[in-house]
């Protein structure tokens, strides 16, 4: 199965016309990004809802520091009602440095996760709800079941997310990453007595598809230079990247220096950190993550040099096959 994701970084009514592209291309799933500076994901989803008919529509994904569990309840079970039982929940830990900029503290990431899915979970049943902060609050209106995907990177939220979650949301493009991580979701759904094959894995990874493999792979280097700073050095190592030679990319995103952040992209980080070339290129890769336990691809930023064609052209090329 094939999602994709959008950022809400242009004009939302933009983001509805890609949306009903992917739908009519075969995706499953849209997910939406939720970050401050860019469009509001609520509203972005609500107007994806009236513009599209049967792709699951969801946050990719929010987080519970910026966002009350009671609000993320109430306008996920208010996206569904819109699209008539299409949503689907992302939800993680968020990002570190940008809730630094809003000041705001990231304490207890796992601990707030977890507490947070429980709460929305009963909310959405329209039970009071007693933990997590609340006391007693209860949702007036009734939803059908929404599933809840785990944003996660880290074993301990790996696990978390094989413990309670529908799915798990991993921004990763390489087999390795999901050899790594795919045990440490069946080892938490086993703890928890569940069954490791009802928790679905996504591969979130950067993708950029298009006719002319050169120009998808330079299309992918700002989004894989972005990955490669802000990685941690297990990750780098299991890929054989350098310490130094990611310094120098974060050193030059932090000056704001894209040219220079880009140019220090080596093929080496384009093969971990995208799934990027001509399609018959991405479809190998998805092959590759498919075999180690991914059941989901999500086609994350840039999709390609030129999104719409791109999209099409992975709903001909890759999604078909």
């Amino acid at each position: 199965m094939f999602g994709i994701e959008f950022v809400p970084d242009e004009l939302v009514l933009k983001i509805g016309y890609m949306a009903k592209l992917a739908e009519d291309a075969g995706f499953k799933n849209i997910w939406i990004t939720d970050h401050y500076n860019n469009r509001d994901v609520w509203t972005t989803l609500a107007v994806l809802s009236m513009m599209t008919n049967k792709i699951s529509l969801g946050t990719g994904v929010t987080n519970p520091y910026t966002r009350n569990a009671a609000i993320i309840a109430s306008s996920i079970a208010s996206i569904n009602e819109l699209s008539g039982g299409r949503a689907i929940l992302g939800i993680g830990p968020g990002d570190k440095a940008t809730f630094e900029k809003m000041g705001i503290d990231w304490d207890k990431p796992l601990t707030r996760v977890k507490e947070s899915v429980q709460a929305i979970r009963a909310f959405l049943s329209r039970e009071q709800v007693n933990i997590a902060g609340f006391k007693g609050a209860q949702m007036a209106f009734a939803t059908s079941k929404i599933p809840i995907y785990i944003g996660a990177q880290g074993p301990k939220m790996l696990e978390l997310a094989g413990a309670i979650a529908d799915g798990v949301l991993i921004n990763a493009s390489h087999p390795e990453d999901f050899k790594f991580a795919v045990p440490m979701i069946r080892q938490g759904a086993e703890k928890a007595g569940r069954r490791p094959d009802d928790v679905q894995v996504c591969a979130y990874a950067s993708f950029s598809a298009d006719k002319d493999p050169a120009k998808a792979v330079n299309a992918s280097k700002i989004v894989v230079a972005f990955i490669v700073a802000g990685s941690p050095e297990n990750v780098l190592e299991r890929h054989g990247i350098g310490m130094d030679e990611a310094k120098t990319i974060s050193e030059a995103i932090a000056k704001y220096d894209f040219k220079t952040a880009m140019a220090a992209v080596t093929a080496k980080m384009t093969e971990a950190f995208s799934v990027s070339g001509a399609p018959v290129d991405c479809r190998a890769r998805v092959d590759e993550l498919l075999k180690t336990g991914v059941t989901q691809i999500v086609v994350g930023s840039p999709i390609g040099p030129n999104k719409e064609s791109a999209i099409k052209l992975i709903g001909k090329q890759v999604i078909s096959k």
